[in-house]
């Protein structure tokens, strides 16, 4: 057993038991023996084979990020960030996902490990990773270093376009079918997986592109081994509407009737509720269904930002008794990006700036994802949790003066600041540098996977474009 100390650490996050929830301790000593915490206090007397000064840093729990696609959405980085169609109520989804070619696993492999990096480099320890299966996952996931909850993605339709307004489907039963075969299949792999940090979430991708028989179904498997059931609902206004057309009722309360809401639910965005601003339903039942049923909800503020969509909002679904986690969904996978973004854009929807904590941010990003997960040995600094930690530099600029450092950490210097990650007791990030992974390698790698994607876009494309004219560039590209 090997043993290592955070000797007098100036600020530390830890958890408190009695109060339950997260408080400041400052100038205090933790060790951690292999994969676990074994002391949070002062003057460790303990053995030491490693200690590390503490003095200039922030110590806090590792992040975690319930919902994020790593093997595909680096490859959309300088695409999407402006890409939407009006008449699909702004969002892009659905023309990037007809347009732009499902990358092969070589692509896949270098936009997972330039994602994985950069998770890491922003605090993230534990990922829910949300992607085809594809050879090399399991493996390259493992190599990352992180704690991994391998989610393969599956569904019974695909979407189909032959206009900018109208959203069609694409049914194979039979194709969904095997995908929960082979999903159960990977995922029984990744639990065996002898590096011990990897296990699995269930995953059928979009509440509207499954039938009902396939979601309970997967809801059952993922309750017989005990582990998360996620999928994508109440994304976008199409969904909507679709839903309403099919059953009369919006996805979540269809959702509801079927059996798939519980605790151990994972609901991907959840953001148009029946009393979102954008669809004014009838009904206002869907956030007390999610509230009531113990469901969580992976919000992922940046996809929807840039769509000029926001949460409406994340105090009022906090305040209703939802379980709220945080995930990064796409390029830039930095979920201190995403809690600056989540409390910002809540009080601007909220136009109250009490609505959501700083306290609040940080317990989705720690304890909320663990809570979402299953796992209470994750997300808190204490004995017998896991030592999945977190140094954060004191001495950088955008971290001074250091009054409250977890302000200063969300608001003002991010991942600039993180320089030293542990996952499972194990050192990932030294100095602002992966140890497991070359980001630079995989971004040489991305940026050729890239270029065949954008390439191959005309011949996939309902209408032929080109993907200058699907994305533009920012500026026109003088001779």
């Amino acid at each position: 057993m090997t043993t290592t100390v955070i000797r007098n650490a100036g600020w530390v996050i830890a958890w408190n038991e009695t109060a339950g929830q997260h408080a400041y301790r400052r100038d205090v000593d933790i060790a951690f023996s292999d994969d676990r915490i074994v002391f949070v206090g002062r003057n460790y007397t303990g053995a030491a084979d490693r200690v590390i000064d503490g003095r200039d840093r922030l110590v806090l729990p590792g992040l975690i990020d319930i919902h994020a696609h790593p093997e595909h959405e680096p490859l959309y980085r300088g695409v999407r960030e402006e890409h939407g169609v009006r008449n699909m109520h702004m969002t892009g989804l659905y023309e990037r996902s007809q347009a732009f070619s499902a990358p092969d696993d070589e692509a896949r492999a270098a936009s997972a490990e330039f994602a994985y990096c950069e998770l890491l480099l922003s605090g993230v320890t534990s990922l829910v990773d949300i992607s085809p299966a594809w050879d090399g996952w399991i493996e390259l996931f493992a190599k990352s270093g992180m704690r991994g909850f391998v989610a393969p993605g599956y569904a019974s339709a695909r979407w189909r376009l032959d206009n900018d307004f109208e959203l069609k489907f694409a049914w194979d039963e039979a194709r969904g079918r095997e995908g929960l075969a082979t999903a159960l299949e990977v995922i029984e792999c990744a639990t065996r997986h002898p590096s011990g940090r990897l296990s699995g979430a269930v995953s059928p991708m979009q509440i509207e592109n499954c039938t009902a028989d396939l979601l309970r179904d997967s809801y059952a498997a993922a309750r017989e081994r005990g582990i998360p059931f996620t999928v994508h609902i109440a994304q976008s206004v199409l969904e909507v509407q679709e839903m309403i057309r099919r059953h009369g009722k919006t996805p979540v309360q269809w959702a509801h009737e079927i059996g798939i809401l519980g605790p151990g639910t994972i609901l991907g965005h959840a953001l148009f509720l029946d009393t979102h601003s954008w669809i004014r339903w009838w009904t206002k039942t869907d956030l007390a269904l999610i509230a009531d049923h113990g469901c969580s909800v992976a919000h992922c503020p940046t996809p929807f930002a840039r769509y000029g969509q926001v949460m409406e909002n994340f105090g009022d679904y906090l305040r209703a008794g939802v379980n709220m986690g945080l995930g990064t969904d796409t390029t830039p996978h930095n979920l201190v990006e995403e809690m600056r973004k989540a409390g910002v854009l809540a009080r601007i929807a909220a136009r109250d700036i009490t609505t959501v904590t700083t306290s609040d941010l940080l317990n989705a990003a720690t304890i909320g994802g663990a809570r979402a997960l299953m796992r209470d040995d994750l997300g808190r600094i204490s004995p017998n949790s896991k030592a999945d930690l977190v140094l954060v530099d004191l001495t950088v600029p955008q971290m001074r003066p250091v009054r409250d450092p977890l302000r200063s950490f969300i608001y003002h210097a991010a991942d600039r600041a993180v320089c030293d990650v542990f996952v499972d007791g194990q050192q990932v990030v030294a100095d602002r540098r992966v140890l497991t992974m070359d980001q630079d390698d995989a971004a040489d790698r991305l940026a050729g996977a890239q270029r065949r994607m954008l390439e191959a876009a005309a011949r996939r494309d309902y209408r032929g474009r080109r993907a200058e004219q699907i994305s533009p560039l920012s500026l026109p590209l003088a001779d």
